[in-house]
């Protein structure tokens, strides 16, 4: 049984299910639990089928994984993504009926191409990006376009991710901290247009990017309550905006100093578990304090589950 949790990145999980709770905060819709089971069972697909990919690969590069050192067999892993695939789109489709099971449809084509022949191209960071950008929409039902800023805060954050682990074998160069910080940059702006701007029905729709910066940038008005622009939930989310970025920033630094496969790995463990925060913050910011608190819950799990299981 650990082999297969290992296979499939057990303890990354926890990253996952914020995405389609981050997704229906910024659409203005309930969380659903189906579309986060789908999720997660489509992530764990991919995971599998990468390890199936790249078996060879890793015989030589990571021989301790669980293909390689024998402890499951190909065809397995193989089986096991397949099985996963189909259950998460069966999920999706039950959660969210024909929209939901083409959401998830394009989601589970995503991972499927990354996994058999994007990867190791060019195009392999912006691919994954894709499929956590796919994942927030999921969440959104029937209200894409509401969560499109958030989905693709997501996305910049794995794209990120992505970078940094390429660089887990041979270490990092100083353009991979670079891109990962900037990558971050990007995340945490686009979080902030999703997560700290009025609600949509609290006025016409500010157009533009110098109009929508001076908007999240303005103070609430003399004598504006809990109401107003500025709630509590917006200021958490600000506050986890914060943490977001100093972490990262933090991250980058550490491998400028150390560029070892070592400490690359460790970043990207860390970048994982940093999108929790990241979902936290649109949740937080639509006023669902109570759902950005169960996610924020996960992080010491995820720390902890991580020191014994690998995350990537």
């Amino acid at each position: 049984m650990r082999a297969l949790l290992e296979l499939v990145r057990a303890p990354a999980a926890v990253s996952v299910p914020g995405d389609t709770m981050a997704g229906a905060a910024a659409a203005g819709r309930p969380a659903a639990p189906g579309a986060a089971v789908a999720s997660t069972l489509l992530y764990w697909a991919g995971m599998a089928l990468n390890d199936w990919s790249d078996r060879k690969i890793d015989a030589v590069e990571r021989p301790e994984r669980p293909i390689p050192s024998g402890r499951v067999r190909p065809g397995t892993a193989l089986g096991l993504a397949a099985a996963l695939t189909g259950a998460g789109l069966t999920a999706a489709a039950v959660s969210g009926g024909r929209r939901g099971l083409a959401l998830a449809g394009l989601l589970a084509g995503c991972v499927w191409a990354y996994d058999l022949g994007l990867k190791h191209t060019a195009a392999g960071p912006a691919s994954m990006a894709a499929c956590r950008t796919l994942d927030v929409l999921l969440g959104a039902g029937d209200r894409v376009r509401a969560a499109v800023p958030t989905a693709l805060a997501i996305g910049a954050h794995t794209y990120g991710i992505s970078v940094l682990g390429r660089a887990e074998v041979k270490g990092a160069t100083p353009g991979t901290a670079t891109a990962a910080l900037a990558a971050a940059g990007g995340a945490a702006a686009l979080t902030a247009l999703g997560a700290l701007r009025p609600a949509a029905a609290s006025g016409p729709p500010v157009r533009g990017v110098r109009a929508r910066t001076a908007a999240l940038l303005r103070p609430p008005a003399k004598g504006a309550t809990a109401a107003g622009p500025w709630p509590p939930g917006r200021t958490v989310a600000a506050l986890l905006l914060a943490g977001y970025v100093a972490a990262s920033a933090r991250a980058q630094a550490g491998l400028r100093a150390d560029p070892s496969p070592e400490r690359v790995r460790l970043a990207v463990r860390t970048a994982i578990l940093g999108l929790i925060p990241l979902q936290a913050a649109t949740v937080a910011g639509r006023g669902r304090l109570t759902q950005a608190g169960a996610l924020l819950a996960l992080l010491p799990a995820g720390r902890v589950l991580s020191e014994r299981m690998a995350t990537s």
